[in-house]
């Protein structure tokens, strides 16, 4: 039987193309995964843009490349705790193969939306105190992640509160009790006062109008300086509590980070953009196939110190030598 030339020539090239294909067809491509990034702060706010950054820049050290074999979705509640569950509820429902959370509020709104997709915590006050993790060696469950160890450094801002005034007596702590590990620190507050020789006055803001308030009462019960804890509502408003705390002569210092920089005397804190970077480990090891359950919770390894001495000077102030000596950044 005669074949014709060009149904021979059709039949060639079909055989080619089976037996040819080129590399990047014959593999199947990289696998893309989708993690989702959950935070109680604003995004347009640029701390916390810098710190999403080192969450980025951590990824990108361990080979991942947005776009081909990993996809972020940031979700903010521009300072919000009560939108948080929501935002939760919508990554649980894009199935997203990890959610990264930050802070305490962000962790238990993920942790109430799924008990099977890993939650890493980026900075959280005190996991255990606060009831996130049954145990930080080994937490169980599916979450875990990093402590920024904030009860544990309460005694240290109350001493460099008491450094820079020596003549206070009385305290002003201002937190939010929405806040899950507030209470701990409040509780760590409590214990560390009375050595210091210092008497506490706890004041309790949710919102701009209570911050108001709470200076307010500040005034009326004659609080000699001013500790906030660390929290995403009163970071929000940390533009307004440093002008407060300015108009009303206090010293003050948060336990966190960004407050100087926006007017405020001092704050102490973990490196928030060290334990971003190393959330992102936690995320590599997830997606390789590790149980969040097994992975222990990091505590903080960087911790930093920064004063401006604008405010200083606005208060009246001058910072002993031996404090400036500590100083991680000073703002003049």
């Amino acid at each position: 039987m005669k074949v014709a030339a060009g149904q021979l020539a059709a039949a060639a090239t079909l055989l080619f193309s089976v037996g040819s294909a080129s590399p990047a067809e014959a593999q199947p491509s990289e696998k893309v995964a989708r993690v989702g990034y959950l935070s109680p702060f604003s995004q347009s706010d640029p701390m916390r843009q810098r710190t999403f950054e080192a969450f980025r820049q951590g990824l990108r050290d361990l080979g991942y490349v947005e776009g081909r074999n990993i996809s972020l979705e940031p979700r903010w509640s521009d300072g919000k705790y009560d939108q948080l569950p929501a935002l939760a509820a919508g990554l649980v429902r894009l199935k997203v193969d990890v959610i990264v959370t930050v802070g305490g509020a962000a962790t238990r709104a993920a942790q109430q939306g799924t008990k099977t997709i890993p939650i890493v915590m980026s900075t959280v006050i005190d996991p255990l105190r606060s009831g996130l993790v049954t145990s930080l060696a080994r937490p169980g469950g599916n979450v875990t992640g990093l402590s920024i160890m904030a009860p544990d450094l309460v005694g240290k801002e109350l001493q460099l509160l008491k450094e820079v005034a020596p003549k206070v007596s009385r305290v002003a702590l201002l937190w939010n009790p929405d806040n899950p590990g507030g209470a701990a620190e409040v509780r760590e507050a409590e214990g560390v006062a009375p050595v210091l020789g210092l008497q506490l006055l706890t004041l309790e803001a949710r919102n701009p109008q209570e911050i108001d308030s709470a200076f307010t009462t500040m005034t009326r019960e004659r609080a000699g300086a001013l500790l906030i804890f660390p929290d995403a509502v009163l970071s929000h408003q940390r533009t307004q509590i440093a002008e407060l705390a300015t108009k009303r002569r206090l010293p003050s210092i948060l336990g966190g980070t960004g407050y100087p920089a926006a007017g405020g005397l001092m704050a102490y804190s973990a490196n928030i953009f060290d334990l971003e970077r190393r959330a992102a480990t936690y995320v590599d090891r997830i997606l390789k196939g590790a149980k969040p359950g097994d992975l222990p919770v990091e505590q903080p390894t960087k911790f930093e110190l920064v004063i401006n001495l604008k405010t200083a000077k606005a208060l009246g102030l001058t910072i002993p030598q031996s404090v400036l000596a500590h100083a991680d950044e000073v703002i003049r």
